[in-house]
């Protein structure tokens, strides 16, 4: 099993040298990431490079550093590796990524195997992508990855989706094609609700499923891309209360960190555990939304949400944001992004 870290969950240089450190490889997303993860000490040979718009540019150096693989998303795409290859004289090892038709039972801006996707190519292309990807010159074929989605709470999508690749596994096979490479993709899902009781996502059921499921052709290995599973619950967002603004109905904390800080409430209406570190666990508790000071009305983190009776000064936790936090941060309002600060 090859274990390759997916930059875009967290990428920062102290944690993805800990990852190059572990041995992982990494699961890039653009050429920025590529020379971030070679720059941390992982190899080129370890790392992958996804992603619907890879300019000629960005293939070609990606190519020239000596990448593991692409993992190729349309056919055009192809012709396009196919021919810079070519022109530069070098042969491009690539992946075809198929979108197998599994509904990963997550929020729609996050699932990427269904039929209609930016992503991957429809798995009702698949016969026509590998004889492309076999006989186009300048590539090496080296096989098939699937990436069904994020955040995804049971193991059986992935039951499903080793089903579905031992069939294109068998399929590419009679059409010639030598397979020794099968990337799942990742997407394990974390315990956002309570984070402190289920710290460590499911990784056993996720491997075990693979192992079970899985028909590996001689010579072929796994490969995986985990991100947020890895990093998520290593970090939390500290914000000050700056002011308790009481509403007709509803009452609001308004706190010092926004969707600047941390975007997945406002795109994705996700959950995150929020904690008031300052009240005493005796405190009544009420009822608040829990708000930023962007101008936005996105920018809401938790709507009724009971929490310790909560004043001006109180310490709130944002907890489970050390995947998809800072990596998303922006400048927006001009606001500072938040200090990053570790601990042992």
């Amino acid at each position: 099993m090859h274990v390759h870290y997916a930059l875009k969950a967290n990428p920062d240089a102290r944690i993805v040298a800990e990852v190059a450190k572990a041995g992982f490889g990494a699961d890039c997303v653009s050429i920025g990431e590529v020379r971030h993860a070679i720059d941390c000490d992982i190899p080129a040979n370890r790392c992958v490079y996804s992603g619907v718009g890879k300019t000629d540019p960005e293939i070609i150096e990606a190519i020239n550093l000596g990448i593991e693989c692409f993992n190729v998303e349309s056919l055009e795409e192809l012709h396009i590796i196919s021919h810079l290859a070519s022109h530069i004289g070098k042969i491009a090892p690539i992946a075809l990524r198929i979108n197998p038709h599994i509904d990963a039972h997550t929020h729609h801006y996050i699932t990427t195997g269904l039929a209609e996707n930016k992503f991957g190519i429809d798995i009702t292309l698949f016969d026509q992508a590998i004889r492309m990807a076999t006989t186009l010159p300048g590539l090496h074929f080296r096989g098939i990855h699937c990436h069904i989605g994020s955040q995804i709470l049971t193991n059986e999508p992935y039951a499903l989706l080793c089903s579905r690749i031992n069939e294109l596994v068998a399929r590419a096979q009679q059409a010639g094609a030598t397979i020794e490479y099968i990337n799942v993709g990742g997407g394990i899902g974390v315990d956002y609700e309570q984070p402190a009781s289920n710290p460590i996502a499911d990784f056993q059921g996720f491997f075990d499923t693979l192992r079970q499921g899985l028909i590996l052709p001689t010579g072929a290995h796994i490969h995986c891309e985990l991100g947020r599973s890895i990093v998520a619950q290593c970090g939390s967002i500290l914000s000050r209360v700056i002011y308790v603004k009481e509403g007709l109905e509803r009452r609001f904390v308004i706190i010092d960190a926004g969707m600047n800080n941390l975007i997945r409430p406002a795109l994705y209406q996700a959950t995150h555990r929020i904690d008031n570190l300052s009240a005493p666990s005796s405190t009544p508790t009420a009822h608040y939304d829990i708000v930023g000071p962007v101008c936005e009305s996105a920018d809401t983190f938790a709507e009724n949400y009971p929490l310790p009776r909560t004043r001006r000064g109180d310490i709130l936790a944002i907890r489970s944001a050390g995947a998809y936090a800072a990596s998303m941060a922006s400048l927006y309002n001009l606001r500072c992004p938040a200090d990053v600060i570790y601990t042992e």
